[in-house]
């Protein structure tokens, strides 16, 4: 599950949506080098400092471990993501050429996080589990050089075509079918430099995090044009940053342009993963 840095052909990315579509997640390695990944992660760090303690600011995940979603220019490497040849190639080829990102933040365990039930992010809508189209993406950029006692992220390829309908909100399965998930899980140990595509409907999972070194990792979110719905996202930018993007990077983006940004109050709890789990 993994692609070459760079988009060396079409014939290439033909093969990682082709994997995309098989296991619902695909690798690149060394995207970006390591000094970027290093402004990063101090992006996401002091992003979660200004938040944890402010009411709204940060939303659990699970113990030890918290979601905040953040502005596009708190993060220094944005246009960055958002303009390389690889996660451009990817959106228009699985969403459509007139894809729009609508969110970003990041995600960061703790020592102390436990496993998380097995999840979905949301519930599948109907043009994927019946007609098989994947109509959103998150690209996944880890801060760190991801160890075994990390809690890394766990996965079951091949999940996002169950309809599970049927699951506690659409997005939990019962526990009696965490087997099968465990049996077919991997777990990702992605290195600075590296990112991933994947499907959020892909069932998985942060695991146990022992290490002393927190974990952040970003993800970006893009949709497809025809599901856009900007009363579901609140991306947003500034007028002076906007004005410094190029027209290629602000007509994919599904925001709000505003004089002055405010403090992000987090929309995106998922009531299942707030206790964790223990096995």
């Amino acid at each position: 599950m993994t692609a070459n840095a760079a988009v060396a052909s079409q014939d290439q990315l033909s093969l990682d949506v082709e994997t995309l579509h098989r296991d619902g997640i695909i690798g690149a390695k060394g995207l970006f080098p390591r000094d970027w990944v290093d402004r990063l992660r101090e992006d996401m760090l002091a992003a979660f400092d200004a938040a944890i303690d402010r009411p709204g600011g940060a939303v659990s995940r699970g113990p030890k471990r918290w979601y905040v979603e953040v502005h596009p220019e708190q993060i220094r490497g944005f246009v960055d993501l958002v303009s390389h040849p690889w996660v451009k190639g990817m959106c228009a080829a699985v969403l459509g050429p007139d894809y729009k990102f609508v969110e970003i933040g990041f995600d960061v365990p703790f020592q102390g996080a436990t496993n998380q039930p097995w999840h979905r992010d949301f519930r599948s809508p109907v043009e994927t589990y019946r007609d098989r189209r994947l109509s959103s993406l998150a690209f996944n950029v880890t801060g760190v050089d991801v160890t075994p006692d990390m809690g890394p992220f766990e996965i079951a390829p091949g999940t996002h075509w169950e309809a599970g309908q049927e699951w506690n909100h659409g997005m939990f399965p019962p526990r009696e079918e965490w087997p099968r998930f465990q049996s077919l899980a991997v777990r990702k140990l992605p290195q600075m430099g590296d990112v991933s595509c994947r499907t959020a409907l892909t069932v998985h999972r942060g695991t146990e995090h022992a290490s002393a070194t927190s974990r952040p990792v970003l993800i970006l979110g893009v949709v497809a044009a025809d599901v856009a719905n900007p009363e579901e996202h609140d991306l947003q930018i500034s007028r002076h940053f906007y004005a410094s993007l190029s027209p290629e990077v602000q007509r994919h983006l599904l925001c709000k342009v505003v004089d002055e940004l405010t403090p992000l109050s987090q929309r995106h709890d998922i009531e299942g993963l707030v206790m964790g789990v223990e096995e």
